[in-house]
C-alpha cells in the first residue's frame, strides 16, 4: 500500500486545483510521501514541489483508502491524507510539470471534472471541520463502485 498527501488550499474565497492532463480531471496538489517522510513533511513538501507554495500551518482533515478493484479482487491500493490550508508563503509557479494550476472560486469547484471520490472529499472538507475518515473503490478505469465515511458527508 502505498501513502499519498495532499492539500486543500483556499485563499480570498477560492481552491488551488491542479487540472492533469491525463484525464484532465482537477486534483488536489500533492503527490507520494518519500520513506520515513512524516504525512506533514510530505504534504509541504509535495505541495511545494507541484505549486512552488509552501504551506506553514496544514491541517489533517481526512484519511482515506482507497482500491482499484477488478472481479472482486483488490488490484491496487493506496492511503491517502488530505490536509487543510490558508496560510503558505512563496511565489506560484507559472507552470507545474504536473498540469495546470488554477485559482477556482469556491462555489465552482464541484463542478469541475474530477474522479468521483474527490468530489466528496471536496464537498465534505469545504462544508464541515471534523475529520473524516473514508474508503472508496474504484474499477481499473477509475469509475467509483462504492464508498463510505465516518462520520457521513453533510
Amino acid at each position: 500500500m502505498r501513502p499519498v498527501t495532499n492539500c486543500i488550499v483556499k485563499k480570498n474565497n477560492h481552491i488551488l486545483m491542479l487540472q492533469k492532463p491525463r484525464r484532465g480531471w482537477y486534483a488536489m496538489p500533492g503527490g507520494k510521501m518519500e520513506h520515513g517522510e512524516s504525512i506533514k513533511d510530505s504534504v509541504v513538501r509535495e505541495y511545494r514541489e507541484e505549486t512552488g507554495l509552501y504551506l506553514t500551518d496544514p491541517e489533517l482533515k481526512g484519511a482515506f483508502t482507497f482500491l482499484v478493484r477488478e472481479n472482486k479482487e483488490t488490484v491496487d491500493e493506496w492511503m491517502m491524507f488530505t490536509f487543510w490550508c490558508e496560510s503558505f508563503e512563496g511565489e506560484m509557479l507559472e507552470k507545474s510539470d504536473e498540469g495546470s494550476l488554477e485559482w477556482v472560486p469556491v462555489e465552482e469547484v464541484l463542478n469541475k471534472p474530477m474522479a468521483a471520490g474527490d468530489r466528496y472529499i471536496y464537498n465534505h472538507i469545504l462544508t464541515s471541520n471534523e475529520m473524516v475518515y473514508g474508503t472508496f473503490s474504484y474499477t481499473p478505469d477509475y469509475q467509483l463502485i462504492n464508498f463510505n465515511f465516518d462520520p457521513s458527508s453533510p
